[in-house]
């Protein structure tokens, strides 16, 4: 029996998930926490991870600890994200986790975490032909999955923090700050030349801005279990209903919505603006929702080494 401990340490959030694999390769979930540290915040133009951020940041791992270090067999894989990625003090902050927490954070490339991210929705989901977009709080992950492989993918950094940031969406939106966002999104969607094929294919949606608005409509639908996302699928219409509504509250207005968490209120808007262009750039008339993502690739990837060491071991 062991422990697996997968660490997510990204932009917005660091989340925890343990998963204890049986020897008979069944598996259960122990444990999910999750923290807002907003690593992200404030990095600026020089991509420097801030001490009042990193301080959070650090007492959530630290929280993590007290609970895996009680478990017997205990497996830790930490990974970074986006806001690790870009930092140019990266070095000095991965050893301070070590020095501090003991773990080696390890940061992965926004190629790894699209990959990872299809690897938790195929496992999870009956994808055959579909854009996966995972919207962080620093990048953005798509995939292209044709005949449930994957075709292509990319990490864009932007997201739901840096864009919030840069356009000024985090209380009253402006029209002309909330046009030149749209206009530099689209921008991007239109320089990558393989989006096209991705035509008219339904999206599946990630990360916490996708979640919050599948959340708001389970809400609006009287739904049981707003938090049972997986699977949840809306049309288009819905989608920009949605977003119509958000755009025309401030951020007080916003934290009252249902479904929208307090910690998000403030970066909905720059988060809701990359799946928006994404399924109108590709005629898309619905998203389904996953919360298979990172995590539970790394998960999969680890119950298929354990497999085949099992095979090889005979």
């Amino acid at each position: 029996m062991e422990n697996f401990v997968v660490i997510d340490l990204g932009s917005n959030s660091v989340r925890m998930t343990i998963t204890r694999i049986n020897e008979d390769g069944t598996h259960e979930t122990v444990t999910h926490m999750k923290e807002f540290v907003r690593l992200s915040e404030d990095m600026g133009e020089e991509k420097i991870l801030k001490p009042a951020a990193i301080e959070r940041t650090m007492k959530a791992l630290r929280s993590f600890k007290d609970v895996y270090k009680k478990l017997d067999n205990a497996n830790i894989r930490a990974v970074a994200t986006a806001a690790v990625r870009q930092a140019s003090n990266q070095k000095a902050f991965l050893k301070q986790v070590k020095s501090e927490i003991g773990i080696d954070l390890e940061v992965i490339s926004g190629t790894q975490e699209a990959y990872y991210d299809y690897i938790g929705v195929t496992e999870t989901l009956p994808i055959t032909n579909a854009i996966l977009i995972d919207t962080g709080g620093a990048s953005i992950e798509i995939v292209l999955v044709q005949n449930g492989k994957v075709a292509n993918l990319i990490s864009i950094p932007i997201g739901s923090v840096t864009i919030s940031s840069e356009y000024d969406l985090g209380n009253h939106v402006s029209a002309s700050e909330l046009f030149k966002a749209v206009i530099s999104i689209n921008e991007i969607f239109q320089n990558v030349w393989w989006l096209k094929n991705g035509l008219n294919l339904p999206i599946i949606g990630l990360g916490g801005s996708n979640r919050t608005l599948a959340k708001i409509n389970r809400r609006r639908d009287h739904l049981f279990n707003m938090e049972d996302v997986h699977g949840y699928q809306i049309k288009d219409t819905q989608v920009n209903k949605t977003f119509e509504d958000i755009i025309s509250l401030d951020f007080d207005g916003r934290k009252d919505v249902p479904g929208i968490s307090k910690d998000r209120a403030d970066i909905i808007v720059g988060g809701l603006i990359p799946v928006i262009l994404l399924m109108n750039y590709l005629d898309s008339e619905k998203i389904t929702f996953s919360t298979s993502g990172l995590r539970v690739g790394i998960l999969y990837e680890r119950l298929h080494d354990i497999l085949r060491e099992s095979v090889v071991n005979k």
